[in-house]
């Protein structure tokens, strides 16, 4: 199938294991740096995010001489991490930032962790000061491979131009293989002067690196003999398999076994929100269904998910009755918080694909088809009893003022189809995830497992690059917008049409609704305002996205809620800014509050749902 029909990105081109075959190597002598631009065109690069400084600057000169390669300037370390991981993940290619040593390398960081806990495929490439220099405290020296080398992948440090081919053939490889995950390259400024003899391909060395990605059979036919014999199976779903590009062989399982299927915040879109078997998403705002679902299941077939704390809730009550089939890429992952009955290491598409032609075998006729919807009759009478008693929903506020539930819903139903959504991290980001419509693979990015407020702006912009023919909506919050809006300029000068839609309570929403609910009301800094009628206007959204060479819109009535998202749809030559300005008080439900068990989900302020289960 082609990349439109099946909405799957292109993979990034790999670069060669060691000890392969290799077509004759090419030599040339010219500068490190020139070897370094030279390299990054070959592995496929297309895209680098990044902003010069001393250390990194002889790199800018050659990147300057390179048609292949397209640099944006960024107005912020961060913004540029942010964009690397926004492009990486809305075309499956592996993206690139670049920072000059010290600061500009600390303030990649947080991107990087990001990347890290997403397991987006990134390159990160920083300058670093002379060799003779390093550990001397020199000027903007700071030891970046020591920083993040709990949140990378790999790391390496370069300070021999020879080095630089290898390295970053290593790294690309390293980043889009196996789990992906962040890579860091930093190279002394004197290596990146220095004359060397450019050599590709580079003959690769990574003993020790062996991604397994095949399931081994028997793990396989252990799996298929529990469904086999369950009858409350629920599939819980992870961001691996949209990693994997597996949504394809996803639906073909369910719908063969007729399995109920939750999707995590980061697997939105691996199956289609509106098929009859999706439950929803799972966790501490997850559907009542989907919750309940994975609480009373007799079998959870992992797939490409880590049982984070988000989803479990307090671990020692999480699915009592469940046996576990765990499959992931990552051995680490499997057993790290919930033993597994049968842990499979491999690629969430080889695992389905496996499972599925094992469970189509003889000996496991009535796990599939007519004979297993029987058998779960009873099981799918129960789930549609609480998805019919507790849909998600919301209510109109009593004053008349805007819903953000309503805004974030009819931005999503009057978006161009295949629409990709970034989000932030708040209340904003849980509405988005419940209200927005999730048909494909790819088009919903955020971050999910470090929480990172600002990601969506700067997420937005990277998207926007890798794919340009696609529409791409950032769903901010106010709080969020003010950490990273400053890369508005930067989609503004580099003609990157971006829509954002700033869900603007007035307040940090997420964390003044836990002090709604736990601290008594006492709001403790979480206004972003100084209380008074106009309060929100500081600062002035419209105002700051006109002065950053945005269009800036206003909405504040219901009664023009269509009319403004349809004329910020129409707007393509510049990016646009939409200050929402919507009801302070309104809440994520449902919810699971922090370190409770999920069968003390709430439906809603109040609400606990009637189980019907006193005696289990």
């Amino acid at each position: 199938m082609t990349e439109q029909a099946t909405g799957a990105p292109k993979p990034q081109p790999r670069a060669p294991r060691g000890g392969a075959q290799q077509p004759a190597a090419a030599t040339e002598t010219m500068t490190g740096a020139q070897s370094l631009i030279r390299s990054l065109e070959a592995v496929g690069a297309d895209t680098v995010f990044g902003i010069p400084g001393g250390a990194i600057l002889p790199a800018y000169d050659p990147l300057m001489d390179s048609t292949a390669v397209r640099h944006i300037l960024v107005r912020h370390e961060q913004g540029a991490g942010h964009a690397a991981t926004g492009y990486a993940q809305a075309t499956g290619r592996v993206g690139v930032c670049m920072a000059t040593s010290g600061p500009g390398a600390t303030n990649l960081v947080t991107p990087i962790a990001d990347a890290h806990m997403d397991s987006v495929p990134l390159v990160a490439i920083t300058g670093q000061v002379a060799t003779a220099t390093i550990g001397t405290d020199a000027f903007q020296e700071a030891d970046i491979c020591g920083i993040t080398m709990p949140v990378t992948k790999h790391n390496f440090l370069v300070t021999d131009p020879a080095e630089i081919p290898r390295t970053i053939a290593e790294a690309f490889h390293i980043a889009s293989t196996g789990r992906p995950g962040p890579v860091l390259v930093d190279i002394a400024k004197d290596a990146l002067q220095t004359t060397t003899t450019f050599t590709w391909p580079p003959t690769t060395d990574l003993p020790g690196y062996r991604p397994v990605s095949r399931p081994h059979a028997k793990q396989i036919r252990e799996a298929a003999r529990l469904v086999a014999e369950a009858r409350r199976p629920v599939l819980y779903v992870g961001g691996g398999v949209v990693k994997a590009g597996a949504a394809a062989e996803l639906l073909d399982l369910a719908e063969l076994t007729g399995i109920p299927v939750t999707t995590t915040l980061m697997a939105l879109g691996s199956f289609p929100d509106s098929h009859r078997q999706h439950l929803g998403m799972p966790g501490m705002h997850g559907s009542v269904a989907a919750v309940t679902a994975l609480q009373k299941a007799d079998l959870i077939l992992a797939i490409g998910a880590r049982f984070d704390d988000r989803v479990t809730g307090r671990i020692d009550s999480f699915a009592p009755h469940a046996k576990i089939v765990h499959a992931d890429i990552d051995p680490a992952e499997i057993g790290k918080n919930r033993i597994a009955d049968v842990p499979i290491v491999g690629d969430a598409k080889d695992v389905l694909t496996d499972l599925a032609a094992a469970l189509r075998a003889d000996e496991h006729a009535d796990s599939r088809g007519p004979d297993a919807l029987s058998r779960y009759a009873a099981w799918w009478q129960q789930l549609d009893a609480w998805r019919d008693a507790y849909p998600l929903g919301y209510d109109l506020p009593d004053n008349g003022s805007l819903s953000p539930q309503q805004v974030i819903e009819r931005i999503g139903q009057l978006a161009p189809q295949d629409t990709i959504f970034t989000a932030g991290v708040g209340q904003h980001q849980m509405w988005a995830a419940h209200y927005l419509p999730f048909e494909r693979p790819g088009t919903w990015l955020n971050s999910g497992g470090l929480g990172t407020m600002g990601y969506a702006v700067p997420a937005a912009l990277g998207a926007k690059a890798g794919r340009p023919d696609t529409p791409v909506w950032a769903i901010d919050g106010d709080g969020c917008f003010q950490m990273t809006n400053q890369e508005l300029t930067t989609a503004a000068l580099n003609n990157i049409p971006i829509k954002v839609a700033v869900i603007n309570n007035g307040a940090l929403g997420m964390v003044r609704q836990w002090q709604t609910l736990f601290y008594n009301q006492r709001y403790s800094n979480t206004v972003l305002h100084d209380g008074s009628a106009a309060g929100t206007r500081v600062p002035d959204f419209v105002k700051l996205a006109e002065a950053m060479g945005c269009v800036g819109l206003r909405c504040e009535d219901p009664a023009d809620l269509d009319a403004v998202i349809e004329k910020a749809n129409s707007i393509n030559d510049r990016p646009v800014v939409v200050d929402f300005i919507v009801h302070e008080d309104a809440m994520v439900w449902p919810m699971v509050a922090a370190g409770t068990s999920n069968d003390e989900v709430m439906a809603a302020r109040g609400v606990r749902p009637d189980f019907g289960d006193s005696d289990d």
